[in-house]
């Protein structure tokens, strides 16, 4: 993950919710938000809002942090 970011949110799954992987191990389902500030502090990364739009940090594939439910 040197040339990514650390954290990867992957795209909305048909059942609700979305992948999310930190330094390349998958840590769990967040189903909103608040779930992934929760993976965050888990893996002592940064949890404020603007680090929630920072590319850097978070690589958000299939929709940005407004996006938790894949259109059916």
């Amino acid at each position: 993950m040197a040339d990514g970011a650390p954290v990867v949110v992957h795209p909305p799954m048909t059942e609700g919710g979305r992948r999310v992987t930190i330094r390349g191990e998958h840590v769990g389902t967040a189903y909103h938000l608040l779930d992934l500030i929760e993976f965050l502090q888990r893996a002592d990364l940064p949890k404020t809002d603007t680090a929630i739009d920072d590319p850097e940090l978070i690589d958000w594939l299939g929709g940005g942090p407004d996006v938790w439910n894949a259109e059916r």
